[in-house]
């Protein structure tokens, strides 16, 4: 073998600026203690508040006169004010008192940060060029979310360090990992890339099921043990619909899996979930469910995030024909990261992509059986279809 024929891996570069979006930086509630809270993001600090008008709002954090952390100042009324020299900014990022001052200067602006509260959610809008959020792209609203039929989020955060978040994004169309990484057995596996929305439509069983021998039926969404409808809005936020059967019994659940960016080259992953209250059981046993799901999610999550933290950024995977489409998701997650006017049509063109997943459900039955019958014991499955 000449050393033209040995495959090379390209690394590339992580791009240098943030992705143009909604982003999320957590569930609202947790700023809305009346106090101001510190976030770090963007390359830079962000200073979050809940005014007495009951908005929340978001700056940048340094202060424009001489640079104090208005995350170490106090809300007063709908305002921030400053620690260093108690100037007062509101949420429209306008200086709105002095108290030792006649008069405002006219240029005392700082920057204010777009802000959308959905399903309990915070987002930010960020847009490296300043453009305001389009209507057409924007965070849905859960249908029932405010009905009582939902059990309350869980929430926790991975800060992830060394890497770009593209790497979260590309287990959108990385079927095989499911398997080795998070122990279920995809048995139907499809994207959907359309405008700024991207869909992963996952079934799949447990491997104690498929190690007793019995028939699974691949290629088909209905009748799995798992179903999962997953959306990217935008380049940060899922949405992930789960249907988890068991025996007579579904739970259905929505799984929030989403992150913004600290710098170019690290993030903070942040999940959490709402469980719909299954008749018969009370408030408390609800909350049970909805953690221990949240646990084991958790697990799957830390599964993912060593194997990040190990690989190498690669712009040229070698792929089989049982590979999902890494090349056009890539395409499409880069209309997030150039100007408005340089997004190509590809980026944003309807694109379907099915895996046949035919040899691959065989190969692991095979394996799963051959465990069983020699004592093994088998791998548990990690609920986190997404990613």
């Amino acid at each position: 073998m000449t050393a033209t024929e040995i495959r090379t891996i390209q690394a590339g570069a992580a791009p240098d600026r943030y992705a143009r979006g909604w982003h999320c930086l957590g569930l609202a509630r947790a700023f809305s203690d009346g106090t101001p809270h510190p976030v770090a993001a963007f390359g830079g600090k962000l200073v979050v508040w809940r005014g007495a008008d009951g908005a929340l709002k978001v700056l940048d954090a340094y202060c424009r006169h001489m640079g104090g952390d208005l995350s170490d100042g106090t809300v007063e009324g709908d305002d921030i004010a400053c620690p260093f020299h108690g100037w007062r900014w509101g949420g429209d990022g306008k200086c709105q008192a002095i108290p030792y001052a006649k008069r405002i200067p006219p240029r005392a602006r700082t920057r204010a940060w777009p802000v959308l509260e959905r399903n309990g959610h915070l987002f930010v809008w960020h847009d490296p060029q300043g453009n305001a959020p389009p209507d057409d792209v924007t965070i849905p609203e859960f249908e029932g979310y405010d009905s009582g039929d939902w059990t309350d989020w869980t929430w926790d955060a991975i800060p992830v360090n060394g890497i770009h978040c593209r790497e979260v994004v590309d287990n959108m169309v990385d079927m095989a990992h499911f398997y080795y990484i998070h122990k279920g057995l995809p048995t139907y596996f499809k994207n959907v890339f359309d405008g700024h929305l991207c869909t992963q439509y996952y079934a799949g069983t447990t491997p104690e099921h498929a190690a007793t021998g019995a028939p699974i039926e691949v290629g088909q969404y209905e009748g799995q043990t798992t179903k999962s409808e997953a959306t990217y809005y935008g380049p940060s936020y899922l949405v992930d619909k789960l249907w988890d059967s068991y025996g007579e019994m579904t739970i259905e659940s929505i799984l929030i899996t989403c992150h913004y960016p600290v710098t170019t080259d690290s993030f903070v992953l942040m999940y959490g979930m709402i469980v719909k209250r299954i008749p018969g059981l009370d408030d408390e046993t609800m909350g049970k469910v909805a953690r221990k799901m949240t646990r084991l999610i958790g697990a799957g999550f830390l599964e993912d995030v060593k194997i990040w933290q190990h690989k190498t950024r690669i712009e040229n995977p070698l792929l089989c024909e049982a590979d999902g489409p890494v090349y056009q998701l890539r395409r499409w997650y880069e209309q997030f990261y150039v100007d408005v006017d340089d997004v190509l049509p590809e980026m944003v063109e309807r694109f379907e992509f099915e895996v046949d997943a035919t040899k691959a459900v065989a190969a692991w039955q095979e394996q799963l059986m051959a465990m069983a019958a020699a004592g093994q014991p088998l791998p548990s499955a990690i609920p986190t279809p997404a990613v």
